[in-house]
């Protein structure tokens, strides 16, 4: 008992009698110096006292699939700096290979006591995935916020970049510049936002009057070496341009270009997805469709906060319109 006091007291920055009254219940504290206390319990890992548990920590947990993609550090940073001002501290908790799983995190939330949780993708996103952990939030009323299209069903508050917007913005550029090969680089089949993305590329060559056949649509895992395997498989079927569900991908799309013995963009165009950090430094630097993430965090925070007002969740999608910046690795189609 006296280590927790003493540690807490420490993380505050406030004497070991003021954590004690806290702790049990007694006046003379005021509320930002109760409210910090509690936190720093979450924080430290101590077990609240059972007559506060029932208290939402000034905690949001943030979840994230991963972080080797430079979208989701720079989500993070934006959704971290919204939470400070509000006056929250975020608790990160990235999913990776054969480590805890989604649910798990989500109970390890709840044992916290949260008072929100941010989703920047994740199994909400896929239809085959499981989803009774997004049930448990919904039966507790926990305000809860989702980046990226989820499945039907689940009624969230969401803000998207619109993904159908991103692809005709990348396929016009492809067309404009002479294309009639044009390969899709997508997500997995169930991922609701690369669902989305061939709807529309198969809208677009529609109106176009180009042939999207099954070959010119691959499905793959978000990341360079997938990408780059899955990209292969488009160059052999003899597209001229590609365009690639994230930045990543893109840049292992451009490595299998290479590795065909052929050149970015004179044989092969290259679009990306995100605008994510360095893009303008690769080589050659990527054309891609930028989500404006600056401006969907602090709409992800406002909606959180508003949930935590009203106690009311909101089930609306929040959509924001991408925007392509054109780079070097496009180019006219070759002849």
């Amino acid at each position: 008992m006296s280590r927790r006091l003493a540690d807490v007291a420490r993380k505050v920055g406030v004497s070991e009698a003021t954590v004690s009254r806290v702790l049990n219940g007694k006046p003379g504290v005021s509320a930002s110096t109760r409210d910090a206390v509690l936190t720093a319990l979450d924080v430290l890992g101590y077990e609240r006292p059972t007559k506060l548990r029932g208290e939402r920590a000034r905690l949001v947990g943030l979840m994230l699939p991963e972080l080797q993609n430079p979208i989701f550090p720079a989500l993070a940073e934006v959704l971290g700096g919204g939470l400070a001002q509000n006056g929250f501290t975020p608790v990160l908790c990235i999913q990776t290979a054969g480590g805890i799983s989604e649910s798990d995190y989500v109970e390890l939330l709840l044992h916290q006591q949260v008072s929100g949780v941010i989703f920047a993708g994740g199994a909400y996103t896929q239809g085959e995935a499981g989803h009774e952990h997004y049930e448990r939030l919904v039966e507790l009323k926990l305000p809860t916020v989702l980046i990226s299209a989820p499945v039907d069903g689940l009624e969230f508050a969401t803000v998207s970049c619109d993904d159908a917007a991103s692809t005709e913005q990348a396929f016009g550029h492809l067309v404009q510049l002479g294309h009639r090969r044009i390969g899709i680089l997508l997500g997995p089949r169930d991922h609701v936002p690369s669902q989305r993305k061939l709807a529309a590329a198969v809208r677009m060559a529609q109106r176009h009057g180009i042939e999207l056949t099954d070959d010119l649509v691959v499905h793959s895992l978000y990341s360079l070496e997938a990408g780059q395997t899955a990209a292969s498989r488009l160059i052999a079927a003899g597209a001229t341009g590609i365009i690639c569900a994230s930045d990543p991908m893109a840049l292992g799309a451009i490595r299998a270009v290479r590795r065909a013995g052929l050149r970015v963009p004179e044989d092969v165009s290259v679009i990306g997805y995100d605008d994510s950090a360095l893009m303008n430094c690769t080589e050659p630097p990527l054309t891609t469709v930028r989500q404006p993430i600056e401006a969907m965090g602090k709409t992800v925070i406002e909606l959180l906060m508003r949930q935590m007002s009203t106690h009311q969740p909101l089930g609306d999608e929040v959509f924001f319109a991408p925007e392509l910046v054109v780079r070097s690795s496009t180019g006219p189609a070759p002849r």
